[in-house]
């Protein structure tokens, strides 16, 4: 019987991210797929700004930008009833590599679909040496006891099967999870919003064949309303599109879905069908996140539409979140409650994102809804006048699905029994917007310490203490509180002006995953209850337990 520490099914971008992030606290662990790994449809392609974060704090930054997808093809988005009929209305983007950094971060959101951030994330998880991959490998079942995980695995090309031993095992292994239904958590929601079916073609100038500007991303809409989507999938000579359906299953051809293409271009033209993968859009989240040694996260724990981008970074959420949690208990100092904040903190994030998704997609489908005008698609000043009412609307209502950044920033683990409130109020939760705060709970505020170094680049590893200008209290009590609790801490005297105003007190206390957990202007008076709280020593947290 083989032995692992930690046995990761599925290895997409979440268990990937999981593998290299556990190796980066010196955990091993393997990961097991039961394809090959290859892509031929990428269900993403944005890497939020988050999950860049994360990127940069892995020093993989590089790695995303030279992973091939065009990163001089213009972003913008545009409505229009065909490519060679008429625009509705568009908003505007700045190619990836001029896009600029906003100020709440050192990064920004990049293009990168799976197939190019998978092969990255890969080389990320194999640079530790701490991860194996094995693919061709599928869990063919799982018995959890006391003190283990025993996975019954087998070769896909031979059939041999094989037991291993595991004293964690999650499951990153996508909607269908063997792992969710393994260990029998249910999904909780609406089991199909649309059935649609992705398209992938290659076409080598497809711009000349019409007088639109180029576009990353085109929304159709006809007189039925809005019917597909069209996305530059590497910025040069792939396509996705989408043909969207509705809540009624069905298979087309592929004369059907060359037609179907046709109709959105407006002409004839010449283009080679590479891949036809028919899905369902859902808003689902798993009624929790764990057992007691047993764990999902990304699509096995939510599956969400893609409206918005959110499924694969809060996968990456889930991953971070549980990567250093996993590492303390293995190491012996994480808490014996510690493990079970990771359903705590992260299932409701996953009903906020896939909430907003499904909010996205039900804009973006609203002429189905309400049928557009008539006019609207008729050549006459009658249409003009038409057109501009219908596109300034539609442009107006899909601003939120565009400009996103509090909800990739701006996640709150609000009430979590890690954290140690300081009785402040919870910030609105904002979706287009986002502040700056470093109230617990929170992401840690981004502030430039220097040049090329941003507050950011000081998480990762261990828990770290900030002690804001010389003059403030030297935090000896919390060092030595984490010194006892065998906790990692790190120190950093920052003396500077704009980090002080956004992180408020004299010292702030973060956690491996980059988020606040504690905070406060003086000594704490009980400084190994809150070393103890934070490390999850605590089944709760009460308000008795505020910061001194």
């Amino acid at each position: 019987m083989k032995n692992v520490t930690v046995l990761i099914v599925g290895a997409g971008p979440i268990g990937l991210a999981l593998a290299g992030d556990l190796g980066e606290h010196g955990v091993s662990s393997l990961l097991i797929e039961r394809t090959d790994g290859a892509i031929t449809q990428a269900k993403m392609d944005m890497v939020g700004i988050r999950t860049m974060e994360y990127c940069r704090r892995w020093g993989i930054v590089p790695w995303v930008h030279a992973a091939g997808y065009n990163r001089d093809y213009p972003q913008d988005c545009a409505w229009v009833t065909s490519l060679t009929g008429h625009e509705l209305g568009r908003e505007p983007f700045a190619p990836v590599r001029d896009e600029a950094r906003p100020p709440q971060s050192p990064e920004k959101r990049e293009r990168c679909p799976q197939n190019f951030f998978d092969p990255v994330l890969r080389r990320f998880a194999e640079r530790s040496g701490h991860a194996e991959l094995r693919y061709r490998t599928q869990l063919i079942s799982l018995e959890e006891r006391e003190g283990a995980v025993l996975a019954r695995v087998a070769n896909v090309d031979t059939g041999e099967e094989e037991t291993i031993e595991c004293r964690y095992l999650v499951g990153t292994d996508g909607g269908a999870s063997t792992v969710r239904k393994s260990v029998g958590i249910p999904m909780i929601g609406p089991d199909a919003l649309t059935y649609t079916t992705n398209v992938i073609f290659r076409c080598d100038g497809l711009e000349v064949l019409h007088d639109k500007k180029p576009a990353y991303r085109y929304i159709f809409i006809g007189k039925q309303g809005t019917w597909a989507t069209l996305v530059a999938i590497n910025g040069r000579d792939q396509w996705r599109f989408s043909l969207i359906g509705d809540a009624s299953k069905r298979q087309y051809t592929e004369p059907e879905l060359r037609e179907a293409i046709v109709q959105a271009v407006g002409i004839p033209f010449d283009f080679e069908i590479l891949s036809v993968l028919p899905w369902v859009r859902r808003q689902l989240v798993a009624e929790r996140y764990s057992t007691r040694r047993v764990f999902i996260a990304g699509d096995a724990a939510h599956l969400t539409s893609p409206t918005g981008g959110f499924g694969m970074n809060t996968g990456i959420q889930d991953a971070v979140n549980l990567s250093w949690k996993l590492a303390a208990t293995l190491q012996g100092w994480g808490g014996e409650h510690l493990l079970a904040t990771y359903d705590h903190e992260q299932r409701p994030i996953g009903v906020r994102n896939v909430t907003e998704s499904t909010g996205n997609l039900k804009r973006m489908l609203a002429p189905r809804v309400k049928e557009p005008p008539a006019e609207l698609f008729d050549d006459s000043e009658a249409g003009d006048r038409a057109r501009k009412a219908f596109g300034d609307a539609y442009t107006d209502a899909m601003k939120r699905e565009w400009f996103s950044i509090g909800i990739h920033l701006g996640y709150v683990y609000e009430g979590s029994p890690i954290v140690v409130p300081d009785g402040t109020s919870c910030p609105e939760d904002t979706v287009s917007t986002y502040t700056q705060t470093a109230r617990p709970g929170s992401r840690a505020p981004h502030a430039w310490l220097g040049e090329g170094q941003s507050t950011l680049d000081l998480f990762g590893k261990t828990f770290v203490l900030l002690r804001f200008g010389a003059q403030a209290p030297s935090g000896q009590g919390l060092i030595e509180a984490a010194g006892r609790a065998g906790v990692p801490l790190t120190m950093h005297l920052i003396e500077n002006d704009e980090a002080a105003r956004l992180y408020e007190t004299a010292l702030v206390l973060v956690r491996p995953d980059g988020q606040v957990c504690w905070r406060g202007n003086v000594e704490p008076a009980e400084a190994s209850e809150i070393i103890d709280v934070v490390r999850g020593a605590h089944a709760a947290v009460g308000g008795e337990r505020e910061a001194a």
